[in-house]
């Protein structure tokens, strides 16, 4: 971050709006090009007010769509990489179990993405891993590959190379215009900065910034319980045992499923959530009174009460986050479609975090228009019919 008595600088060769996992790997990607990039961050740092915060992420191999469990070799690979620039750890392999209805077709097609051939059954499961506890007819696909990242700390150590690379990061900066052109203008609290790149990955910002762009993407924030559970007998659940992440498919009670990671972050609490929440303008997250239903909890406690008989049914902590919504759940990675030197990262549906390495490095890969290392047809913005409106 620049100090106070640094002359600020006012063009570069790309500027990134968003310093979340997603921005931060972008200008991680960029600098390391040797590209003069500018990271702007409207909250100082550290902040917990978007996406990317939290001590804990899921990070698998296992995908129901093949285009991302292609992506996730690489990502691995990257994780590793910036493991090894920064000599932090970053991952802890504890292995991921899906649990579904037998048969149940995401589930299958996570099973056909390891290459795994055999299912746990409930007795099978129960022997492996004893806290959990399936129903009849549901079965289990073990990730071996899978575990748990450490978010805070990678946001951290990405944020660290990219400024090792010359990259420069303002925070505390609020955009408040962006003009388009060959060179693109942007204005924020503290100075106008120019640059013939722009990239836009402001997570649940994102829609009021394309907005003046003339695009009406169709991006929902939603606010997500992040709930944390006591294990009734202290270390059953941690990562001193043998407990793995968790993720559900297809369960009739939890349509949108159900994750969990081993106690990590709280001795003692297990963090399981639903993979769903309320939509929430993002400026007025904390505004929400305490006392708002929360149907996701029911969902969770019921849950619970089936599947993880070793928690106690009622969260001991009670977080939130943000998440940022495409109607298919698939990221927008693309460039506008009317000014092609800005490029748009959004929509990661909650689900980005792990594939964030990929994802930075295709923005990248978009913005000096380079052709993609992966295929971008199901992250196209044409995909969203009538998006283009006046500037």
């Amino acid at each position: 971050m620049a100090a106070p008595s640094q002359p600020q600088k006012s063009t570069y060769d790309v500027i990134v709006i968003g310093a979340g996992i997603q921005g931060s790997f972008t200008a991680y990607h960029l600098a390391q090009r040797h590209k003069d990039t500018l990271l702007l961050e409207q909250f100082p740092l550290p902040h917990s007010r978007g996406s990317s915060h939290g001590q804990s992420r899921i990070i698998r191999s296992a995908y129901p769509q093949e285009y991302y469990s292609r992506m996730m070799p690489e990502s691995f690979r990257l994780w590793q990489q910036l493991e090894g620039e920064t000599g932090t750890t970053l991952y802890r392999q504890t292995g991921l179990v899906l649990l579904g209805p037998s048969g149940e077709p995401e589930l299958e097609a996570c099973r056909r993405s390891l290459g795994v051939d055999k299912v746990l059954d409930a007795a099978a499961l129960a022997q492996r891993f004893p806290g959990f506890r399936l129903q009849a007819g549901q079965v289990a696909v073990l990730d071996s590959t899978a575990g748990v990242l450490f978010a805070d700390r990678a946001l951290r150590a990405v944020q660290e190379v990219f400024r090792r690379h010359g990259g420069t990061l303002r925070d505390g900066e609020k955009v408040l215009r962006i003009e388009p052109g060959a060179t693109v203008t942007v204005t924020t609290t503290a100075g106008v900065y120019k640059a013939p790149r722009l990239i836009i990955t402001a997570g649940a910002w994102t829609g009021a910034f394309v907005e003046q762009l003339g695009l009406r993407l169709p991006l929902q924030p939603l606010r997500i319980d992040v709930c944390y559970w006591r294990e009734k007998q202290p270390g059953s659940a941690g990562l001193g045992s043998v407990s793995p992440c968790f993720l559900t498919l297809g369960l009739s009670q939890a349509p949108h499923g159900i994750y969990g990671l081993p106690s990590i972050e709280y001795p003692g609490l297990m963090k399981v959530c639903h993979h769903h929440g309320s939509p929430i303008d993002p400026e007025k997250r904390d505004q929400v009174p305490s006392s708002a239903p929360r149907p996701d909890i029911a969902v969770l406690s019921s849950f619970i009460s089936s599947y993880l008989p070793g928690l106690e049914t009622q969260p001991a902590v009670r977080e939130t986050c943000l998440y940022t919504n495409t109607p298919d759940e698939d990221f927008i990675l693309d460039r506008h479609p009317k000014f092609s030197n800005i490029v748009i990262g959004a929509g990661f549906s909650g689900h980005g975090f792990k594939l964030a390495p990929v994802v930075g490095k295709l923005l990248c890969e978009l913005s000096l228009g380079e052709e993609p290392s992966h295929n971008m047809a199901h992250f196209a913005i044409t995909r969203f019919p009538g998006v283009l409106g006046a500037a």
